[in-house]
């Protein structure tokens, strides 16, 4: 075998290990609090924004009614990461700005 071949193995072995490694136990019951937590997304408490034109005041509108930490909106052509943040507003709109889908994340 040559260098890089083995050097690919070690490494998919590696990968392999720590993919399958477990991490400490957690407790039987963990309590979470009922109803929303501070700064945490509500969109079901905008869903009301569907069919209206978004501007920016109508943004920072649903973002504090949703008790958003921050909001954005995502055009069709949007490019977005992949990381999910809880505390997050999404207004999805359409090619003439109105508002078609409520989301948080």
């Amino acid at each position: 075998m040559n260098l890089k071949t083995r050097f690919s193995l070690i490494l998919a072995t590696a990968m392999l290990a720590a993919g399958c490694s477990s991490t400490a136990e957690k407790p039987a019951s963990i309590t979470t609090p009922s109803g929303p937590t501070p700064d945490s997304c509500t969109s079901s408490a905008v869903e009301h924004f569907k069919g209206q034109a978004a501007t920016p005041e109508l943004l920072e509108q649903a973002r504090q009614q949703a008790g958003a930490s921050t909001a954005r909106i995502l055009t069709p052509n949007s490019v977005v990461t992949l990381e999910y943040n809880g505390q997050r507003l999404n207004l999805n709109v359409d090619d003439q700005r109105v508002i078609t889908r409520v989301s948080c994340g």
